[in-house]
C-alpha cells in the first residue's frame, strides 16, 4: 500500500489533515513517526514557498509521497501580518493564546469594518523528491473583539465568519470542514491524489 507522509509534527493540525484525507484509504503517517526526519526551517516569503520546501525536503529524505501545508492569517489592517509568521507572531515558541492576545492588542482601536482578514493555505504534494502539485486557497472573514469558542486551534477563536456571526472556535469542525482555507485546499489535494494513486 502506498504511504502518504504528512509533513507536520503539530498534533492538532495532523488530526485535521487526517480527517480530510481519510477517504483516500491509504496509510497516513507524520513526521512524529519518522524520528530522524530533518527539521525544515520555514523561512519562505510566502505560504507556497514554505509548503513546497517542507514537501520537497521530506520527500527527498523518504523517497516517497509527502503532503505539506503552510497556513496562516492575513489581516488587511496590518499590511498582511501575521502572514507566514502566524504561528510565531508573539515569539518563536508562542502559544495560541499569546498569538491571539498580541493580535487583539494590535487591532484594539479598530471597528469591525476595518478588521477584515483571511486565512490562507498552500498545500504542496511531492513524490520521489519532486513537487507534483501545489494548491492555494483562502477563507475570508474578520477578526473579532475577543476570544470566543473552544474548538479548533490557532486563531480560530478570533476568526469570525460573517455568514454566521460566529468564530471558527464556536462553529466547530463540521462547519469549518465545509468552508475553511485548509479544507478547500485539501479537498483539491485529495482529488488530485485519488487520480495520482490510480497510476500505481
Amino acid at each position: 500500500m502506498k504511504r502518504l507522509v504528512i509533513a507536520t509534527r503539530n498534533e492538532k493540525k495532523l488530526r485535521e489533515l487526517v480527517r480530510y484525507l481519510k477517504p483516500l484509504g491509504i496509510k497516513v503517517s507524520s513526521l512524529k513517526d519518522i524520528e530522524v526526519a530533518p527539521r525544515v526551517i520555514e523561512d519562505g516569503a510566502t505560504f507556497k514557498e514554505n509548503a513546497e520546501k517542507k514537501a520537497l525536503t521530506i520527500s527527498k529524505f523518504t523517497g516517497g509521497l509527502v503532503l505539506a501545508d503552510d497556513s496562516g492569517l492575513v489581516v488587511d489592517a496590518l499590511g498582511g501580518l501575521p502572514g507566514v509568521r502566524s504561528a510565531r507572531f508573539a515569539g518563536d515558541n508562542a502559544r495560541d493564546h499569546e498569538n491571539n492576545i498580541k493580535l487583539l492588542n494590535h487591532l484594539r482601536n479598530l471597528p469591525a469594518a476595518k478588521r477584515r482578514a483571511r486565512f490562507a493555505c498552500a498545500a504542496a504534494i511531492a513524490d520521489k523528491g519532486k513537487i507534483i502539485k501545489t494548491i492555494e486557497e483562502t477563507c475570508r472573514g474578520r477578526i473579532g473583539f475577543e476570544v470566543r469558542g473552544r474548538y479548533g486551534f490557532g486563531y480560530d477563536p478570533l476568526f469570525v465568519i460573517p455568514k454566521y456571526g460566529k468564530t471558527f472556535g464556536e462553529l466547530g469542525a463540521r462547519v469549518k470542514d465545509r468552508m475553511s482555507h485548509r479544507s478547500k485546499a485539501l479537498a483539491k489535494a485529495r482529488e488530485f491524489l485519488k487520480k495520482y494513486l490510480r497510476s500505481f
